[in-house]
C-alpha cells in the first residue's frame, strides 16, 4: 500500500533537487517565456515591409503615384532605385531585395489602354509566403487607376515568379534545411565533448600533457568537420533525388558556405561545453541557443515581417547568414563573393566563439 508521507518525502527532496538545480529551474521558466515572445511577438505570418527596389523607366506622375500607392500599402519598402530590370534581377539574385518593382516606358499607355498589365513585379518566389504577399498587388486599388472594372481587364500588376516557378516547399525547405540540421548536431556533438572528457575523468590524463588550451579546442573540432561533410552531402543528395531541388549554383562553393557555417557551430558548441558541468546540462544550454536560431533565421518565417529588435537578435545567429547563403547558391545561382558579407559574419562569429572557448576552457578538474 502507498504511504503519502513516503510520498511526500519523495516529492519534497525532487523540490529541493529542482531548486539547486539552476539552469533546470532556468528551463522551466525560460523555454515557456522564449517561446510565447517568439511566437506573439516576433513571429509574424502576415508579412508586411518587404525589401523592394524600383526600376522606373517612365518617369512620369503616375508611376511615381504608383510607387507611393505600393508603399502606403506597406507590403513592400522601396531601399533603392536602379535603372533597368536587368539591375533588379542582379539584386534579387545576390538577396539584396525580395521584390523588384519594373514600371516599363510605355507605363502611362499601358494604364490608359488596359490590354495588359501596366508594370511588373519580380519576386523572390523561393519563399511562398513572399509571394503570396507580392500578389496581393494584383487586386489592390491604386489611387490613379479610374478604368472601369470588368472581368475582361488585366490586372493592372503582373508578378513574375523567379526561383520556384512551380511554387513547391521543398524547394524553399530543403536547402535551409541543411543549416537546421548541422546547428542540432554540431553543436550538440561538441557542447557535450568537454562535459564528457570530465565525467569520464579523462581530463586527468589532458592534465599530464603540454597541450594547449588551443590545440586541444581545434582537436575537438576538427573530426566533427568530416561529420557536418557527410551530414551535408548526405541532404543534398536526397533533396536532389527525392524532392528534385535544384543546385543552381557551384556545388564547390555550397561545401565550402558549409564548412564556414560547421565551424562556427562547432566552437559554439565549445563555448557551451566549457559553461556546463554535465552532458544533460549542455543539451539543455544547446535547446536555449537552437530554439530562438530555428525561430527568427529565416527558416520558418519571413525575415523582413520580423520588428526590428527580432531581426539585430538574429542578426548574431550564424543560422540567419547561413540560410541567405544556401539558399542564394542552391535556388538563386548566386556566386560565393556575393555573399561575402554573410561569410564574414559567419567567420566572425566563430573567432569569438574559439577566443572564448580557448580562454574559458582551464586545464583542471572542478
Amino acid at each position: 500500500m502507498i504511504s503519502l508521507s513516503r510520498l511526500a518525502a519523495i516529492m519534497h527532496k525532487e523540490v529541493l533537487q529542482l531548486r539547486r538545480d539552476r539552469l533546470t529551474f532556468a528551463m522551466i521558466i525560460g523555454i515557456p517565456m522564449i517561446q510565447i515572445l517568439l511566437f506573439g511577438y516576433a513571429i509574424n505570418t502576415d508579412v508586411r515591409h518587404l525589401r523592394a527596389a524600383l526600376a522606373d523607366e517612365s518617369g512620369s506622375q503616375l508611376a511615381r503615384q504608383l510607387a507611393a500607392d505600393m508603399e502606403a500599402s506597406q507590403i513592400i519598402d522601396i531601399v533603392d532605385r536602379v535603372r533597368t530590370a536587368t539591375e533588379l534581377e542582379d539584386m534579387l539574385r545576390r538577396g539584396e531585395i525580395s521584390v523588384g518593382v519594373y514600371i516599363p516606358p510605355d507605363f502611362d499607355r499601358r494604364v490608359q489602354r488596359r490590354d495588359r498589365s501596366a508594370v511588373q513585379l519580380l519576386v523572390d518566389g523561393s519563399d511562398p509566403t513572399i509571394l503570396g504577399a507580392a500578389r496581393q498587388f494584383r487586386n489592390m486599388e491604386m489611387s490613379f487607376d479610374t478604368a472601369p472594372r470588368t472581368v475582361e481587364r488585366p490586372p493592372l500588376v503582373e508578378v513574375r515568379n523567379y526561383y520556384n516557378p512551380e511554387r513547391r516547399s521543398a524547394v524553399f525547405v530543403v536547402p535551409a534545411l541543411i543549416g537546421v540540421i548541422l546547428s542540432m548536431t554540431m553543436i550538440l556533438f561538441t557542447a557535450i565533448a568537454i562535459v564528457r572528457e570530465r565525467e569520464r575523468g579523462n581530463l586527468e590524463l589532458l592534465i599530464m600533457t603540454p597541450v594547449r588550451n588551443i590545440e586541444l579546442m581545434i582537436g575537438k573540432v576538427l573530426p566533427y568537420v568530416l561529420i557536418g561533410v557527410v551530414q551535408v552531402t548526405l541532404i543534398l543528395a536526397l533533396g536532389v533525388w527525392l524532392f528534385d531541388v535544384p543546385i543552381v549554383g557551384p556545388l564547390i562553393d555550397v561545401y565550402v558556405a558549409a564548412l564556414v557555417f560547421v565551424a562556427a557551430n562547432l566552437t559554439m558548441g565549445l563555448v557551451i561545453s566549457t559553461f556546463a558541468r554535465t552532458q544533460f546540462q549542455a543539451m539543455q544550454m544547446t535547446l536555449f541557443f537552437y530554439l530562438p536560431s530555428i525561430l527568427l533565421s529565416g527558416f520558418m518565417f519571413p525575415f523582413d515581417g520580423m520588428p526590428q529588435l527580432a531581426q539585430w537578435i538574429a542578426e548574431v545567429l550564424p543560422l540567419t547568414h547561413f540560410v541567405r547563403i544556401i539558399r542564394g547558391l542552391m535556388l538563386r545561382g548566386a556566386d560565393l563573393s556575393e555573399l561575402a558579407a554573410e561569410i564574414h559574419a559567419l567567420t566572425l562569429f566563430m573567432l569569438f566563439t574559439l577566443s572564448v572557448s580557448v580562454l574559458r576552457f582551464r586545464k583542471r578538474l572542478d
